[in-house]
C-alpha cells in the first residue's frame, strides 16, 4: 500500500517500559499518552493487557483518555491474550489489537516448539479472533529479520487474507543491516500477492546502533508505518528513536516521498516528560533532543552560524520544541497561575488535592529558587508523586554534617505509615551517609544499581534531579527526586524508589511481550 503519509506508531508505553527500571504507573502512562496525542502521533501502543491487572488498567485508562489517536494493545497469538486486549480497549474511540507470533527457525524450534504449519495456522486464528473486537488488527511475525523469506511471505499473505490491516516486520534482536532490511521489505511487498491490502510496518531494535537506519531504509523501500519510542527508550539497547525518524524524513524531503503528520514542536516536551517519569536521562549528544544537539562551541562553527544558520544547522531548534529557558512563575505567583501554566505544558489534575500538593511544592521551590522555568515545573510534578496517598515512607527531615578531614554523617527522620522514626549513620560522603541512615530505619534488603544526577536548568541555584535504581529479588525500580539541595534530592529519590519496591507488584514485567 503506497502512500505519501508515514504512520508513526509509538510504543514508549509498551516496549519502552520493558527497559529494566522503566515501569510506569497508570497515571504516568496517561500523562505520556496525552503528550503523544498533542504531538499527533497516529497510534499509541499503551501496553500488554494480559501481563497483569495493573497493565490492563493502564491500557484501559489510556483508551479512555485519548480521543485523537488510535490506542493499541499487544497480545500474543493466543485467545486469552486477545480477549483481554479487546476488553481493555473497549473505551477507545479508535482501537487496534496488535498480535504477534515468532516465525524464525530458531524461535519456532527452540521457543515455541511448533512446526511452520502450526505457526501459520495459529497466526491466522489469532487475527481472526482479534477481528471480533476491531477491524484494525496488526500482526507481527516476531524475529522476521531472521525468518526464511518464503515462509514469511506465506504467513503475511495468510494473515492479510484473514483481515490484518497492518503487517509489522520486526528486527527483534537488532541483527539486520540497513541494505538487508530495506531489501527484505521490498521483497515482501513485491512477493506477497495481497500486499496492497495492508500497511507494511517496521519495528527495529538498536542492538547494533542501527534501529533508525534500518527503519529509514524500510521506508525508502515501501514501509509506511514505523514503530518507535521517545528518546529511543526500550529494552537492551533500545528501539528506533521517534524524534530521529520523524526529523530525518522531514529534513530530507529530497529523499523521502512521504512525511508524518506530527507537530514536531512537541518533541522536546515529550522527551523531557518521558525522561523525568522513567528516570532515563537523555545523553547530551543525543540527536534532536540532547542538550548539545544545537550547541556550537567551535569558533569556526559559531562564526558560520552567526553569518547564516544553515552553514552548520540542518534543522531549526524551534521546530522540535527547543526554546530559550523562559521564566514562567515566581514566589508571588498564585495557584491559578500554576494550574494554567501546567495545563499549557499538558499537565492537568484530577483533583484539587493533587493541585494543592503541587502548589505546596511549588511554593517551597520558589522560596529557594528565584526563577522557575518550565523544566522546573515538569520535574516538580513528576517528583511530587500525585498518588501520595499510597506512600508508605515519607521524608520528614534530613540533617547532614560534612567537612574536610571528618567522616560525613547523616541524621534522618521518616514517616512510616503515620509513625515517625529516626536514625543516623556515617558514610563515605553525605549522600552515602543519607542512604545508610534510611536503610538503618527501613532495612529494605535492596541493592543500589544506579545513582545518577542531572541539572534541570543552568545556574548555581538549579534544581538537581536524582535517579536511584534499586533491585530486590529481581524486581527493579527507579526513584526520582528533585531539589536545589542535591543531598535532599538524593534522599527523596531513594525514598521514592523504596515506596515502589515495597508495594505489592501490580504488574508482571512485560519482557515476554517483545517483538
Amino acid at each position: 500500500m503506497c502512500s505519501d503519509r508515514l504512520i508513526i506508531f509509538d510504543t514508549t508505553l509498551r516496549d519502552g517500559e520493558q527497559s529494566p527500571g522503566a515501569s510506569m504507573t497508570r497515571d504516568e502512562k496517561v500523562r505520556i499518552a496525552k503528550a503523544l496525542e498533542r504531538m499527533r502521533v497516529d497510534v499509541i501502543e499503551a501496553g500488554f493487557p494480559i501481563a497483569s491487572t495493573g497493565d490492563f488498567e493502564a491500557v484501559q485508562a489510556v483508551a479512555r483518555a485519548v480521543k485523537d489517536a488510535t490506542v493499541c494493545g499487544l497480545a500474543r497469538a493466543v485467545d486469552r491474550d486477545i480477549d483481554r486486549a479487546g476488553e481493555a480497549l473497549q473505551p477507545a474511540a479508535s482501537a487496534r489489537i496488535h498480535t504477534f507470533l515468532a516465525t524464525s527457525p530458531i524461535h519456532m524450534k527452540m521457543k515455541l516448539r511448533m512446526t511452520p504449519d502450526q505457526v501459520l495456522e495459529q497466526a491466522v486464528k489469532a487475527v481472526t479472533r482479534a477481528r471480533k473486537y476491531t477491524d484494525n488488527v496488526e500482526f507481527s511475525p516476531e524475529d522476521a529479520g531472521r525468518s526464511e523469506l518464503d515462509f514469511l511471505c506465506r504467513v503475511l499473505e495468510a494473515v492479510i487474507a484473514a483481515g490484518a490491516t497492518t503487517v509489522n516486520i520486526p528486527d527483534t534482536v537488532g541483527y539486520n543491516l540497513p541494505h538487508q532490511f530495506g531489501q527484505l521489505i521490498q521483497n515482501l511487498i513485491e512477493r506477497v500477492p495481497n500486499a496492497d491490502k495492508a500497511v507494511f510496518s517496521v519495528h527495529c531494535h538498536n542492538d547494533l546502533g542501527l534501529a533508525v537506519a534500518n527503519s529509514l531504509s524500510a521506508v525508502l523501500n515501501g514501509a509506511r508505518q514505523v514503530e518507535c519510542t521517545i528518546n529511543g527508550l526500550g529494552e537492551r539497547a533500545g528501539n528506533a528513536s521517534l524524534e530521529e525518524v520523524v526529523m530525518s524524513v522531514r529534513t530530507r524531503k529530497d529523499v523521502f516521498s512521504c512525511d508524518t503528520g506530527l507537530d514536531t514542536t512537541q518533541i522536546m516536551t515529550c522527551s523531557r516528560l518521558v525522561a523525568g517519569i522513567t528516570g532515563f536521562a537523555v545523553q547530551p549528544n543525543k540527536a534532536i533532543v540532547g542538550a548539545n544537539a544545537f550547541a556550537h562551541e567551535s569558533g569556526i562553527h559559531q562564526d558560520g552560524v552567526l553569518k547564516s544558520r544553515e552553514t552548520y544547522e540542518i534543522m531549526r531548534a524551534q521546530d522540535v520544541g527547543w526554546t530559550a529557558n523562559r521564566i514562567v512563575l515566581g514566589k508571588h505567583s498564585g495557584r491559578n497561575a500554576l494550574r494554567t501554566r501546567l495545563e499549557e505544558l499538558g499537565i492537568s489534575f484530577e483533583s484539587e488535592e493533587a493541585l494543592n500538593e503541587a502548589f505546596s511544592r511549588f511554593k517551597d521551590l520558589a522560596d529557594k529558587k528565584h526563577d522557575i522555568y518550565d523544566e522546573d515545573l515538569q520535574a516538580l510534578v513528576t517528583e511530587a508523586n500525585l498518588d501520595a496517598g499510597n506512600e508508605q515512607f515519607k521524608l520528614v527531615s534530613l540533617r547532614v554534617c560534612s567537612e574536610t578531614g571528618e567522616t560525613p554523617e547523616a541524621a534522618i527522620t521518616l514517616n512510616i505509615n503515620g509513625e515517625e522514626r529516626s536514625a543516623s549513620a556515617p558514610g563515605s560522603g553525605p549522600v552515602d551517609a543519607a542512604f545508610k541512615a534510611i536503610e538503618a530505619i527501613v532495612d529494605s534488603g535492596t541493592e543500589l544499581q544506579l545513582y545518577s544526577v542531572n541539572n534541570i536548568t543552568s545556574g548555581t541555584d538549579a534544581q538537581g534531579e536524582v535517579t536511584v535504581r534499586l533491585e530486590r529479588g529481581g524486581h527493579i525500580v527507579n526513584g526520582q527526586g528533585a531539589d536545589t539541595d542535591i543531598v535532599i534530592a538524593s534522599a527523596r529519590a531513594y525514598v521514592n524508589a523504596l515506596n515502589k519496591i515495597i508495594r505489592p507488584a501490580d504488574r508482571e514485567h512485560p519482557q515476554r511481550g517483545d517483538v
